[in-house]
């Protein structure tokens, strides 16, 4: 009975504590393309992402109905950092549909048109830039003005009235509104004197400062420096969570302090809590995360990965592919400095060892000379050419409009009579770079795996460009951090398609990470030597650029995308074919809007490929 009455007081204290509006609410899954195409329309930075922002304690003044029902203690605000623009993942302060749909549009445009100030290139604290932002938007786009009149004449009968505060946060919030009014006319904001004073209450219309860094110990720095880690963001759920390094506690088992030695049973009964190295998942870990307002991060001297990812360490020499020569120092390129790291990556030339030769697999075949057929009518074909200077016969048409020309008074020296009879060709060559990362091994379907597709792609499409007469290529890579980058050998320009490339395709397997920049550089050097009029780069991926050792998020993006600015450089066009569903948010800047296509179904990809390549190069 108790229960049930406390239930029922839950519910009701919480409905009527309510400040929002979930039946109007707006979601960031619904949207999130719509706001990334007007964040990057707008002067937004190309690289950056749009997520979802996680909950924070905020501290603002509540109602009391709010504080006895122990709700709105927290709010996902929006931020905008050097990689990402975080917005809430859901957005119900508004009674109307429409205006929080607007707000999730004004976030965008401002941090798009007026990212700079936003992130701290224009002086001031953090109201005076936002007020920057806010003038600066409405002037370069003045047709967001009534929309943005609504949001703020919305938001102020939303928010808690002065009156009811004390005297320096009712000067805060007169400060604010002000402001939300009249975008800059407010140079700071008041101090906070009061003992018993609440910060600010949160503005929705307003961007915050990203999370400040926090500075790592000593100790954990060298490790970092002598293994190449990068801090990685604390995220669930596509959240992006505030988050702080700090040193591993020194005291192994803190809770033996409650107890003294003589209340054990027995030395061997102690046990360490400290579970840094236990692999088993906690399935509460969400929940918590959801609870803190920071999450700290520490680093145990001992390494997890030599425990628990022993599935990732190299195999033996023995065992492993063949290497093909000492490996090739390429560059890469640290976007945060603005720099080209000389020899930063060395590429290693593999070949699989264990391939043996086969024919194309009996399932294959019937789908193979369909495609035989049809990429028929692309190779180099013998045709007449008409009005030649020289040539086997006579062209009747080009001589008798000789006769009539002359006859009318028109002589044209240049004029051919003669018909030539010469091959025509496709000047063109094409490499495929196929992505071979750990994530290939997931399953697509039942019966197949990724990197089952890959290698039906492979040897499907082998088939078709081999009628078409085309020079082509098939390379594959994964990487285990910078020193290591495997790039796979199939089939080389020079080698036919033969048993043995189609058993070097049915013996890939997946392999490490994706470090895509060296990658395309290599592959970019390989095709550079074709003398061919149209080169053309098809890469095959299943994720983005990826590595354990600072090769993750932005860094790897801008690396693979100065890769392929490089290779557009030396006269290749790379064209991407995924099977990534969220490529649309990073693909477009890797690539260019038409420059990629995103397979959502992986097992269509054996039949896609050749048919995108036909239409590729079907003008060649």
């Amino acid at each position: 009975m108790e229960e049930w009455i406390g239930g029922l007081w839950d519910r009701w204290i919480t409905q009527a504590a309510r400040r929002d509006h979930p039946a109007a609410a707006a979601h960031l899954k619904d949207h999130e393309k719509t706001l990334g195409v007007i964040f990057r329309a707008l002067g937004g930075d190309a690289g950056l992402r749009v997520a979802a922002a996680a909950d924070t304690m905020h501290g603002a003044r509540r109602r009391l109905l709010e504080r006895i029902a122990g709700v709105h203690e927290r709010a996902a605000l929006a931020a905008l950092d050097a990689e990402t623009l975080r917005l809430p993942p859901r957005i119900a302060v508004f009674p109307a549909p429409t205006l929080n749909r607007d707000l999730y549009v004004w976030l965008a445009a401002m941090a798009g048109s007026a990212g700079p100030a936003l992130l701290g290139n224009f002086g001031g604290e953090w109201i005076v830039r936002n007020q920057f932002a806010a003038w600066a938007t409405l002037q370069r786009y003045p047709g967001l003005a009534p929309r943005y009149r609504r949001l703020v004449d919305a938001l102020l009968a939303e928010r808690l009235a002065p009156e009811k505060m004390s005297a320096d946060e009712a000067a805060q919030e007169q400060a604010v509104r002000q402001a939300l009014t009249d975008p800059g006319s407010v140079a700071a904001l008041p101090p906070l004197t009061g003992s018993k004073a609440r910060p600010l209450q949160p503005v929705p219309l307003w961007l915050y400062p990203a999370p400040p860094a926090v500075a790592r110990g000593a100790k954990l720095a060298a490790m970092d420096e002598s293994e190449g880690e990068q801090p990685r963001e604390a995220r669930a759920e596509n959240k992006r969570y505030r988050a702080e390094r700090v040193a591993m506690p020194e005291n192994e088992a803190p809770m033996i302090l409650l107890f003294r030695a003589e209340s054990l049973l027995s030395w061997a009964d102690y046990l360490k809590v400290n579970r840094a190295l236990d692999d088993d998942e906690n399935p509460d870990a969400g929940r918590a995360a959801e609870t803190l307002d920071m999450l700290a991060l520490a680093e145990s001297e001992h390494r997890v990965a030599s425990k628990v990812r022993f599935d990732l360490d190299l195999p033996a020499a023995s065992a492993d592919d063949l290497l093909l020569g000492p490996g090739i120092a390429l560059p890469e390129w640290d976007w945060k400095r603005r720099v080209m790291k000389p020899d930063f990556c060395r590429v290693q030339t593999m070949v699989a060892r264990e391939a043996e030769p086969q024919p194309l697999p009996e399932r294959l075949r019937r789908h193979a000379r369909k495609l035989k057929n049809q990429f028929a009518a692309l190779a180099p074909v013998r045709r007449w050419q008409k009005a030649q200077p020289d040539g086997s016969e006579l062209d009747i048409d080009a001589c008798v409009r000789i006769a009539a020309d002359r006859l009318a008074g028109w002589h044209f020296t240049g004029a051919g009579a003669y018909l030539n009879h010469r091959p025509t060709e496709r000047d063109l060559a094409c490499l495929v770079l196929a992505d071979l990362s750990l994530s290939t091994d997931a399953h697509v379907n039942d019966a197949q795996k990724v990197i089952d597709v890959i290698r039906d792609s492979l040897m499907l499409f082998g088939e078709a460009l081999a009628s078409t007469g085309d020079r082509f290529a098939f390379y594959g890579f994964s990487s285990l951090k910078r020193g290591n980058v495997r790039f796979h050998e199939i089939k080389s320009f020079e080698q036919r398609l033969d048993a043995v490339v189609l058993g070097r395709i049915a013996a890939l397997k997946p392999g490490y990470y994706t470090r895509m920049g060296a990658a395309v550089r290599r592959a970019t050097q390989l095709i550079d030597k074709q003398p061919a009029n149209r080169r053309l780069l098809l890469l095959l991926s299943d994720g983005k650029p990826h590595d354990i050792d600072r090769y993750e998020g932005r860094y790897g993006i801008e690396d693979t995308r100065m890769a392929l600015v490089e290779a557009r450089q030396a006269g290749i066009k790379p064209f991407c074919v995924t099977i990534d569903r969220e490529g649309a948010g990073y693909l477009p800047h890797l690539f260019g809007p038409a420059g990629y296509t995103v397979v959502r179904k992986p097992e269509e990809l054996p039949d896609r490929l050749p048919l995108l390549y036909s239409q590729l190069t079907g003008n060649a």
